[in-house]
C-alpha cells in the first residue's frame, strides 16, 4: 500500500471541496484568540453536537463575557447566565458545570502557563495523559487541542472518519486508535489537520451515513464500499 495514501485522499478532497470555516469549531473564526481555555472550551462544547451548534453557544458566551473568554469571565457569570449561553450546544446544564470546573482549574495563579510548558515538552501519550486530566478532557477532545493548538502529531477522529475508513476498506475495526493510527502511518505529519478536516466534510456532504454519494465520490476508485456499490449495479 501506499505509504502516502493520506497525501493522495487530501489532494483529491482539496480540489472537490472549499472548507467553511463556520462548520468547524477549531476554525478561527469560531475561535477568535489563541488562549488555550478558550480553545478546550470550545472543543468540549463540539462534543456529541455540531460544530455550528458549538460556534453559536461560544459567541454567545463571548457576548456575554466582553468579548473575552477566560477562566476569570466565566466564573463571573452567574449560573443561570452561563446555562442560557451554552444551551445551542444542548447538555447546557452539564456543560456548564463542567466549564466552570475547567474555569476553576485554569484560574489557579500560573496554571496555564505551567500546563503549556508541560504539555509542549512533553511526548505525545504524556500531553495526552496531562489534557486528560483535565475537566471534561477525554481522548478525542485532547488530539484535537494537541494537533490545534500545539501542533503535536495526532489524527483525531470523529463518527465521519470512522465510516469513511471503513468504507474504504482501511481498517475493519472502529477502534478510534487503530483509525488515528492508520491515517497518522499513511499521510505526512503536515498534512494531518488539514485532511483531519476534509475527511469531515466528505462525510458531512458526499460520504453520509445514510444514502451516500457514490456515484459523486472523488475517492470512489479507492474505496471498496463505492467499487462494491457500482459492481452491485450492473
Amino acid at each position: 500500500m501506499d505509504t502516502r495514501i493520506g497525501d493522495e485522499v487530501l489532494n483529491r478532497l482539496r480540489k472537490e471541496y472549499k472548507l467553511d470555516a463556520d462548520e468547524f469549531v477549531v476554525s478561527e473564526r469560531c475561535i477568535q484568540s489563541n488562549r488555550l481555555f478558550e480553545i478546550i472550551t470550545a472543543v468540549i462544547l463540539s462534543q456529541n453536537t455540531s460544530d455550528r451548534n458549538a460556534c453559536r453557544a461560544l459567541q454567545k458566551l463571548r457576548e456575554l463575557t466582553g468579548g473575552v473568554i477566560t477562566p476569570e469571565t466565566v466564573l463571573l457569570l452567574p449560573v443561570d447566565k452561563l446555562e442560557d449561553a451554552l444551551r445551542p450546544a444542548g447538555m447546557y446544564r452539564n456543560r456548564s458545570r463542567v466549564i466552570r470546573e475547567l474555569a476553576s482549574v485554569f484560574n489557579q495563579g500560573g496554571f496555564q502557563e505551567r500546563l503549556i510548558s508541560e504539555v509542549s515538552r512533553s511526548s505525545v501519550e504524556e500531553a495526552r495523559r496531562l489534557l486528560m486530566e483535565l475537566p471534561g478532557v477525554g481522548w478525542k477532545t485532547a488530539d484535537v487541542v494537541l494537533l490545534r493548538y500545539f501542533r503535536k502529531p495526532v489524527f483525531p477522529v470523529d463518527t465521519h472518519i470512522t465510516r469513511i475508513t471503513m468504507r474504504m476498506g482501511f481498517t475493519g475495526s472502529k477502534s478510534y486508535k487503530h483509525i488515528s493510527r492508520f491515517w497518522m502511518d499513511n499521510t505526512s505529519p503536515g498534512n494531518y489537520l488539514d485532511l483531519h478536516l476534509y475527511l469531515i466534510t466528505h462525510g458531512r456532504r458526499t460520504c453520509r451515513a445514510r444514502k451516500p454519494l457514490c456515484n459523486k465520490c472523488v475517492l470512489r476508485d479507492m474505496c471498496k464500499y463505492g467499487v462494491d456499490t457500482v459492481d452491485d449495479k450492473r
